[in-house]
């Protein structure tokens, strides 16, 4: 996520690090710099102007402590216009209302389907709210069906009206029938064309006006850059939607929509998509965004998700086997399962403070664990059970049940034991890593 910006900026930064003090000649090369790596990641001429004109006069305007060295100043001075640029802080989602309506809109591929249904799963899940969806895009071909499929896959009930290509119609009846099966939220997709034009318009401004919505959420592809807040300009001019969903941000290396979208329209980012699985949405918080923008990590996202993943029940099971020497390799397996379960694998890593940095040329795949879960789903369940039972021919038999060699078998067993190991001493020490002694 925005890995081109990132270094493009820290390397803008770095001509800062080591100068005794801030001068006019070093800021202005700084934000030079800082200017051009937004022109890269499809930032307009004059927002980029305008950011970097307020950082050099931030720069030049506050007084340098002796204990923070220019550059260090100029990275909390970046990060704060970061922050301001995107909003500031994070706004919670409107879901008042006996049912609260939400009406998405945006263009065809953007991601509106599945956002509809991720939404619906982010409100069922963590806000406790029974939810049901509404298939209001009457037009393109299996639109209904796919919101069917992902509707069963969160849980949450889909309206539908065969045959009925009146979408104002729909939606009205399905909150109808919402209201009398005491639903909190009605979620209405929506048609999208290709580009913006005027028939499209006229139905989502429709929609609006006939069902008054808490929450009218304009839907974009981040991927697409400028064309996306150019796209959302225009929808924002027709019916004045109250936020936007940032959606394939995890695919996005530039950063441009991001940073400027909530500028141009003046409303705020509220979700942002991080990856295809129905739990892969993220409340938008612009102080963190500008963390990771700046290869600073964002250790609170991290922690969120780790505690979402978190099953206190099982972590004291896990706990009293390892006291006991019990923990074997179906308790890894389930802990690489809760692991997968909380994001990709490149988007945790990028989370921790400056590993986006140490992995920019190492290819990370969510396929990291199949050499480990092909080898333990080659073992018996009584080998699973008892790791110390694995000898020469049941190791032979495993590497070659699962594809692997047997030094990768080797190196994964003593893996296991080395983490084995250092999990038991952490639980005996109340969750802390022991002090190595000095000598």
């Amino acid at each position: 996520m925005f890995e081109n910006l990132s270094s493009k900026i820290e390397k803008a930064l770095h001509t800062l690090k080591g100068k005794g003090s801030i001068t006019d000649i070093n800021v202005a090369e700084t934000v030079k710099e800082v200017r051009k790596a937004l022109l890269d990641a499809d930032v307009s001429y004059p927002i980029a102007k305008e950011f970097t004109d307020k950082v050099k006069a931030e720069a030049l305007g506050r007084n340098v402590i002796q204990s923070i060295e220019p550059g260090q100043l100029m990275v909390k001075i970046v990060h704060e216009k970061l922050t301001e640029l995107m909003g500031s802080e994070a706004v919670e989602i409107n879901i008042k209302g006996q049912p609260a309506i939400i009406l998405i809109a945006g263009l065809q591929g953007s991601g509106k389907t599945t956002f509809s249904a991720k939404l619906a799963n982010y409100l069922k899940t963590k806000k406790g709210k029974s939810v049901m969806l509404v298939a209001g895009d009457v037009y393109r071909p299996a639109a209904i069906s796919q919101l069917q499929t992902l509707g069963e896959q969160v849980q949450v009930p889909v309206y539908t009206e065969e045959g009925n290509k009146n979408p104002v119609e729909i939606a009205k009846h399905a909150i109808g029938e919402a209201k009398g099966r005491g639903y909190n939220v009605v979620i209405v997709d929506t048609a999208g064309r290709l580009a913006v034009d005027e028939e499209m318009m006229n139905e989502i401004a429709a929609l609006k006006r006939e069902l008054q919505p808490q929450e009218t959420l304009f839907v974009v592809d981040s991927m697409t850059g400028q064309d996306a807040v150019n796209t959302a300009k225009a929808f924002n001019e027709r019916i004045d939607f109250d936020g936007v969903v940032l959606t394939k941000l995890d695919g996005d290396t530039r950063g441009g929509a991001a940073l400027t979208i909530r500028y141009t329209v003046d409303k705020p980012i509220k979700f942002v998509g991080i990856g295809e699985k129905m739990d892969a949405l993220d409340v938008f918080h612009p102080d963190r965004m500008a963390n990771r923008i700046l290869g600073m990590g964002d250790v609170v996202s991290l922690v969120e998700r780790a505690q979402e993943q978190y099953d206190e029940m099982e972590a004291r099971k896990i706990q009293k086997k390892l006291l006991h020497n019990e923990y074997n390799f179906d308790d890894f397996l389930s802990q690489i399962a809760q692991i997968k379960k909380m994001g990709s694998m490149k988007d945790l890593i990028g989370m921790i403070p400056g590993m986006s940095k140490l992995t920019k040329d190492v290819e990370i795949s969510d396929d990291a664990f199949k050499p480990i879960e092909a080898m333990i789903g080659s073992m018996t369940p009584y080998e699973r059970q008892n790791p110390s039972c694995l000898n020469g021919s049941r190791k032979q038999r495993i590497a070659n049940g699962s594809g692997r060699s047997i030094q990768e078998l080797n190196r994964f067993l003593k893996q296991f034991e080395d983490t084995r190991k250092m999990m038991k001493m952490v639980s005996k020490n109340g969750g802390k890593l022991p002090m190595r002694k000095r000598r």
